[in-house]
């Protein structure tokens, strides 16, 4: 089934505003929750459409690249979830307080919070983001504590409700004719208070652990783009939900290629009778060698393309080419009678009359004219 345009899904224009993606997605969400339509499998899937939408299009590097490619662009088996992930922290705070008046309810009747995101740092070689690979990765978080079972209250004991603000988690300050509202100073807008912690994780509900996840990265990844693992993030606090973790892609120097676009650079080193006589050369591609054939007279810094030995992009598009430009050099370490050959060479080139060394002629012709110029201004 073909999936529905994302700017249709939340009823706003392609040039929507953040505050009108928000807006349109903060009203669906309170007609379509699960909890304001518990059993309603369609209103379940309306709500999850409407989130997906959202998350693409509040994050400005996803909402790029499925404007330029659509749904391929951001779709995580062809890598093009790599990027972006908005926070869903705050407006998840907005809507369940509108839903529930004041707080989505959780265990105990207490405030209910999303776990926060995480982001971890992977470096690749060039090889294992041209072709893809599988990494395991090792990452400090906070799990929901097996003691307390998040409650934060010590096995046999439950928290009891905040006597300030009554369980709400605010309480109302009335200064002269204007009533505030602000979150509970004793219990911190949770509504409990735990007179007996959990020894294991002191109250908080959370313990800090590491685990170890597999985390398979497409092929044609680049720096910059990003993985996201839904709800390996922190855990939720009185069973809200867990965040996301975004896998950060650094891809290393490489000590041949420099990657630019799907296209691969390399500078190749030629000597200078190659270079004036031409032959064959032999070139490292990442998936082989080739030969590359040097026609007579190359000058340095002359580039060569071999069409489709780039990267294939995560993103789609056509395969790069691999772009090499040669460096003629300089002789060095020559014995006596080499230098003897090259300045018997360099005489009958000069003999000869034929301009062999074309941008050399050229540039001296360029200074003789500026000289030339500069007496007649001076006259």
């Amino acid at each position: 089934m073909a999936k529905r345009d994302y700017y249709e899904i939340l009823g706003v224009a392609k040039n929507a505003s953040e505050a009108d993606l928000k807006k349109a997605f903060r009203r669906l969400a309170m007609k379509y929750h699960p909890d304001r339509n518990p059993g309603d499998k369609e209103a379940e899937e309306r709500f999850k459409e409407a989130k997906d939408a959202y998350e693409i299009l509040a994050d400005p590097q996803r909402r790029a690249a499925y404007d330029q490619f659509g749904h391929a662009g951001v779709d995580p088996s062809a890598g093009g979830g790599a990027r972006g992930g908005a926070n869903f922290s705050d407006i998840f705070e907005d809507i369940f307080g509108d839903i529930f008046g004041g707080g989505r309810a959780g265990r105990g009747g207490s405030r209910v919070y999303r776990g926060a995101d995480l982001q971890y740092n992977l470096e690749l070689t060039l090889e294992e983001a041209v072709f893809g690979t599988e990494v395991k990765i090792r990452v400090p978080t906070l799990v929901e504590c097996a003691a307390c079972n998040g409650s934060g209250a010590e096995e046999g004991t439950t928290p009891e409700t905040c006597g300030t603000c009554g369980g709400v988690g605010q309480v109302r300050m009335q200064q002269g004719f204007f009533s505030v509202q602000q979150t509970c100073p004793r219990c911190h807008g949770t509504g409990k208070v735990i007179t007996d912690p959990c020894h294991a994780c002191h109250g908080q509900g959370r313990v800090e652990e590491h685990k170890t996840l597999s985390v398979k990265v497409p092929a044609g990844v680049d720096s910059g783009d990003r993985i996201r693992l839904s709800g390996e993030g922190e855990a939720g606090i009185n069973g809200g939900p867990p965040g996301d973790l975004y896998v950060q892609i650094h891809v290393k120097p490489h000590n041949l290629f420099a990657r630019k676009g799907n296209d691969l650079l390399c500078e190749v080193p030629i000597s200078f009778a190659a270079a004036a006589l031409g032959g064959d050369l032999e070139i490292p591609t990442l998936d082989g060698r080739v030969n590359l054939k040097i026609p007579e007279e190359t000058q340095s810094g002359r580039l060569f393309r071999l069409r489709g030995k780039g990267v294939k992009s995560v993103h789609g598009g056509a395969q790069g080419d691999l772009i090499c430009r040669v460096n003629v050099e300089t002789p060095v370490k020559l014995t006596r009678r080499q230098k003897e050959l090259l300045r018997e060479l360099d005489e009958t080139m000069k003999a000869g009359g034929t301009r062999h060394s074309p941008q050399e002629e050229s540039w001296l012709d360029g200074v003789k004219g500026f000289f030339e110029d500069l007496r007649f201004w001076n006259k």
